[in-house]
């Protein structure tokens, strides 16, 4: 694979123009009425009313408050931000379509979730923030949904897998392509042996270019508390760049980049297919390479990641449109959001029988969150499945950074004979934070 060209992929970009764009229509959407989604027409009464606090409310984050606010019965009560004018927007929107004073803006989101009468949380912040706001919520006894990535190191993601378990709290991780139909049907192909014993399985994910970035300090914004965006990431003078949408996804400070970012997705769906279990769907070996942006988006924009799973089935993992392809002795399926192919053709038209293993249904990512906060009901993308998904982008992380071959133990949770590598399974937090 050549390493300077993948990013360059037609297929593998999302323009500024475009995110921008759905931004901005997302933003719109909160003055429309509510569009009510059919997974939660049957939870109408007032008595299921659910009250739902939102932890950034820019770019993802108001995209997510337009799809949490615009289902029955939920009501968002409060909308926190470390930028003004997002918060105060937000809850102006919201109070607004609400007819009075029913959403309140908050600045810290100690100060939200310590209101006993939030149910749920949406979690929309900078990656670095991902990890530490949810443990904050679930401590505090509310239901998360977390934008993808989860965290920034595997320390972070056993964390929060730990508390939710422990506290017996709803999750829900933001890789929606589990709500899709096509992605459950492929992989319960899989998982039903149509194709025969897995034998490769081949990720790609979008990816960008980005270099660049200012490095020159300049004085913090009027409405930004610059201090608390920081939170547990390491401190670092305010640059015009750091806290845009591309600062805080291509900055190593607070993120991973889009090996994470949107590896997430892909990465996913595979684990359903190869049977959300440590044991199958998480590779055993790690190798590759890596290239980094200079200037502040030193985050890696590029990755050749080849391993093995315990069943000798290979690994490999690059730049690319958004695809999970799992390769068998007698087909293979292609599973991506825009849809599903197989090889042969024929294998679309096969039925799943009642008696063959039959994967969870949801057809509203957001509506099937809302569904286990009533229900207390599993949801289609849980704690454990994310740490997961989340597990694979960190040991192909620790594999760019040392340059060699990495042996994990998921039983164990630890790499095998390579302490210098085991280290960098943790990630300091700034003080006070802490996980």
């Amino acid at each position: 694979m050549n390493l300077t060209q993948a990013n360059n992929r037609p297929d593998s970009c999302l323009t500024r123009r475009r995110f921008l764009a759905a931004s901005a229509k997302a933003w719109a959407l909160l003055a429309v009425p509510n569009v009510i989604a059919p997974s939660v027409l049957g939870a109408n009464s007032p008595a299921n009313q659910t009250t739902v606090g939102a932890i950034g409310v820019g770019g993802r984050g108001s995209a997510l408050l337009a799809e949490v606010s615009s289902l029955p019965n939920v009501k968002v009560i409060g909308a926190c931000d470390v930028f003004r004018p997002r918060r105060e927007g937000a809850a102006a929107s919201l109070n607004q379509r609400y007819g009075g004073q029913v959403c309140t803006p908050y600045r810290d989101l100690r100060e939200m979730l310590a209101r006993e009468d939030i149910d749920a949380v949406v979690i929309a912040t900078p990656d670095h923030w991902h990890v530490p706001a949810a443990l904050l919520a679930v401590r505090a006894g509310k239901d998360v949904y977390v934008e993808k990535p989860l965290g920034l190191s595997m320390e972070e993601d056993t964390a929060l897998g730990q508390e939710v378990s422990r506290y017996s709290r709803v999750f829900q991780y933001g890789t929606q392509q589990r709500s899709l139909a096509h992605v459950r049907h492929g992989a319960e192909l899989v998982r039903n042996g149509r194709i025969g014993k897995v034998v490769a399985v081949e990720v790609t994910a979008p990816s960008y270019g980005f270099e660049g970035g200012s490095l020159t300090p300049e004085p913090v914004p009027a409405g930004l508390d610059y201090e608390l965006w920081l939170g547990p990431a390491p401190w670092r003078p305010y640059t015009k760049d750091r806290c845009t949408e591309w600062g805080a996804y291509w900055c190593s400070d607070n993120a991973h980049g889009f090996i994470g970012g949107w590896g997430a997705h892909p990465l996913t769906d595979m684990v359903w297919a190869m049977g959300d279990a440590a044991a199958t769907a998480v590779p055993v070996e790690f190798e590759g390479a890596g290239k980094f942006g200079q200037g502040l988006f030193n985050a890696p924009f590029d990755w050749d990641i080849r391993g093995r799973f315990a069943n000798g089935a290979a690994f490999h993992f690059t730049p690319g449109p958004d695809r999970a392809s799992l390769i068998g002795e007698k087909g293979k399926v292609h599973i991506s959001r825009g849809g599903l192919s197989t090889e042969p053709e024929a294998l679309l038209e096969e039925k799943i029988g009642p008696e063959e293993i039959r994967l969870y249904q949801s057809q509203d990512h957001m509506g099937n969150f809302i569904e286990g906060v009533r229900s207390r009901r599993r949801t289609v993308a849980p704690a454990e499945v994310a740490v997961l998904s989340d597990s694979i982008t960190q040991l192909s992380m620790i594999a760019i950074w040392t340059g060699r071959k990495i042996r994990w133990d998921a039983r164990r949770q630890t790499i095998d004979d390579d302490p210098g590598a085991a280290q960098l399974l943790t990630r300091a937090l700034r003080a006070p934070w802490h996980l």
